[in-house]
This record gives structure tokens, sequence and C-alpha cells, in this order.
């Protein structure tokens, strides 16, 4: 079972901080081999979900109101450690996720921008597919919807 936190960039620790950016570099960077620019600039203004194993972040989203990244709000950067994914942490993290849009943002419509071949899981979360797919940063998307 997953201890979640819920955090603003402010109340990050830097341990934590450290910790989040070297989950997302290992999946994102080395795992998926995509050299893109993970540190954009809008980390601080998130509402960051972290999810820790025996202390140690395994599991991440990132949150945003509607209007700071899309026109509705937004779960963006989800995570799991590799060797952690077989536990289904994928499932907790988002559900954290999509309670903390409604409680911290009031908000129940969530709009993200999914590489494809998480589709079927996002769709078990309550997700539809909206249009085409298109490639960001060479890797296949689908935006998708939740109401």
């Amino acid at each position: 079972m997953l201890e979640i936190k819920v955090k603003y960039f402010e109340e990050l620790t830097t341990q934590e901080l450290y910790s989040i950016l070297q989950l997302r570099s290992e999946v994102f960077v080395v795992e998926q081999d995509c050299v893109y620019q993970d540190i954009d600039g809008k980390d601080q203004k998130a509402l960051h979900v972290l999810g820790f194993k025996n202390k140690k972040v395994v599991a991440y989203t990132r949150i945003f109101q509607a209007g700071l990244y899309f026109n509705k709000s937004s779960i963006g950067r989800v995570v799991v450690a590799k060797k952690e994914r077989q536990y289904k942490y994928g499932y907790d993290i988002m559900k954290a996720s999509i309670e903390a849009v409604k409680t911290h943002f009031n908000q129940t419509e969530i709009k993200i921008s999914a590489q494809c071949y998480l589709k079927q899981f996002y769709m078990n979360l309550g997700f539809e597919a909206l249009g085409e797919e298109y490639l960001e940063d060479g890797i296949p998307h689908i935006t998708m919807i939740r109401k």
C-alpha cells in the first residue's frame, strides 16, 4: 500500500524534489529513451502527488488547475518505478490524483495527454479518448477526458 502525500511545490523538501526528478528521469528519459526537457518550469505551478513505499517515492503525478496547463484541470507526469508496477500503484496514484483535483480545485473534469499504450489503463479510470493520436516528444499520445 502506498502512502500518498499531496503538496504544493513550496512544501516539497529538497529530498522529495530530488526523488521526484530522479524517478521522472529514470522512466521518461532513460527507460523510454526520450530526450526531452522534463524540468519545464511548470512544477512551481503544479500540485504534486507523491506515492511513498518504505519512505521512498515510487509513484508520482503532478496536477494543474484549469487554465494553467489545459483549459480543464489536468494530470501529468504520471510515473511508477519499473520494479513497483507489478503492484498496480499506477491505479493508486491516479485515484489519489483524481481525488486531489476534486478536493483542491473543486473540479471533476480532467484532461490528460496519455501515452497511447496506456489508453486502456486510463479508460479503466473513467477517461475517454478524444480525437486522433499525435506524437509528443517522439512518443504516440492521445488526448483523454474524464468528466
